[in-house]
């Protein structure tokens, strides 16, 4: 019992023997496999230099892409170069502490990801269903509290497993079928109980990932829904559009990735080579696909948006106009010379629309809000206080 305890400490070589039954095919996958992972570099990089360089990017809906985009390079450096070594190289051996390295970055950049997916899950929602209150929710610093929360929850998930696999004896087990460390590829190869392992795992995935998968269909469901009350054709149609493409890059991420989770507890009879290739997937897939995806939806969105509130600020207008008028409506039939007066109609036209205006925050944003509302609703919008000019 003391020998077997001692050796769960022992300097371990682990070897990942790439997929299992594919050997002779090895090079001719890592071709789409290393197409793939460079075309993520680079767009992720250039996303990421845009965003930082562009000081008219540095809004929430952008910097939740830098975000994405930093949380896909780290998932996908950490595991597809050792892939891509050993399928040239058939560098195949890892010690142990490089494999308990590779399994915690894998494991907390995937739950980053997430995390961050939630929260563009988020902020499309308040952006589409209460547009008014977007500017006041997502603050500089709520997003800043949102970052360091997902870094935090990584990392608090992922810290436990890497005293859970170096409690255990490995009894010179180490060949491990796949092309990374993974948690539970870690833990079968123990000549020990593994029913913590398991269980944490289990219980993990379901809070984490499971609960933030739910959360985002609950979330693009209340956009469907808002979206689907608009009068527009052409605008369901674009927002439908540009949902159903987020919704396949998020499906290829979290399905191979539940996939591969559910295969190592339940999925005994899967082949082997169908659950490394899949789990191949979750970690370069996605990360080519996300900037592409949300990198040109994201100015879509964003003009979808700016019409979308000023919509809404015409009809709030329409409304709080009909009231002030009920208001002041005693006032001038006692005092009729006032409605003789250019100065008085234009003063209630332009006295609502800057206060609706108030709303946002930035000129820039009041700005883009006046050009969209004109080119949207024409003198129904703006146009009343020049009339009043003419008139004048």
């Amino acid at each position: 019992m003391h020998e077997l305890n001692e050796s769960s400490f022992d300097p371990i070589t682990f070897v990942l023997t790439g997929i299992p039954g594919m050997e002779e095919s090895h090079i001719w996958i890592s071709v789409p496999f290393c197409l793939m992972y460079i075309t993520a570099l680079f767009s992720n990089s250039v996303l990421l230099f845009v965003i930082a360089t562009e000081r008219s990017l540095h809004e929430p809906m952008y910097l939740f892409l830098a975000m994405l985009a930093v949380s896909d390079l780290m998932l996908s450096t950490t595991t597809v170069p050792k892939m891509l070594a050993i399928f040239w190289f058939s560098a195949r051996e890892i010690s142990f502490d490089a494999c308990i390295t590779q399994m915690f970055f894998t494991h907390f950049s995937f739950i980053v990801e997430s995390s961050v997916l939630l929260a563009m899950a988020f902020d499309r929602y308040v952006a589409v269903c209460d547009p008014l209150r977007y500017p006041s929710t997502l603050t500089p610093s709520v997003i800043g509290k949102i970052a360091l929360s997902a870094v935090l929850r990584g990392f608090c998930i992922m810290f436990p497993p890497i005293f859970l696999l170096k409690r255990l004896p490995y009894c010179g087990h180490n060949v491990m079928p796949h092309t990374y460390c993974e948690h539970m590829g870690i833990a079968r190869l123990a000549c020990a109980d593994i029913r913590a392992n398991v269980w944490y795992g289990l219980t993990t995935a379901l809070l984490s990932s499971g609960l933030d998968v739910v959360l985002i269909a609950v979330s693009y469901g209340l956009i469907l829904r808002t979206v689907f009350q608009l009068p527009s054709p052409e605008a369901r149609l674009k927002t439908l559009s540009t949902c159903g493409s987020h919704l396949c890059v998020i499906l290829m991420f979290y399905t191979p990735a539940f996939f591969s989770f559910l295969t190592h507890r339940f999925g005994h009879s899967i082949p082997g080579h169908v659950h490394i290739l899949l789990a191949n997937l979750y970690v370069v897939v996605p990360p080519m696909l996300n900037p592409i995806v949300y990198g040109t939806c994201c100015t879509n969105h964003a003009v979808f948006c700016l019409k979308l509130v000023a919509i809404r600020l015409h009809a709030t207008m329409q409304s709080e106009h009909q009231m002030y008028l009920e208001l002041l409506s005693p006032l001038e039939a006692s005092q009729p010379w006032l409605c003789l007066l250019p100065s008085w109609r234009e003063a209630q036209q332009s006295f609502h629309l800057e206060l609706c205006i108030a709303f946002l925050s930035s000129a820039r944003s009041r700005d883009a809000l006046l050009r969209v509302s004109r080119e949207t609703h024409g003198t129904a919008l703006c146009g009343g206080a020049k009339g009043a000019r003419r008139a004048g």
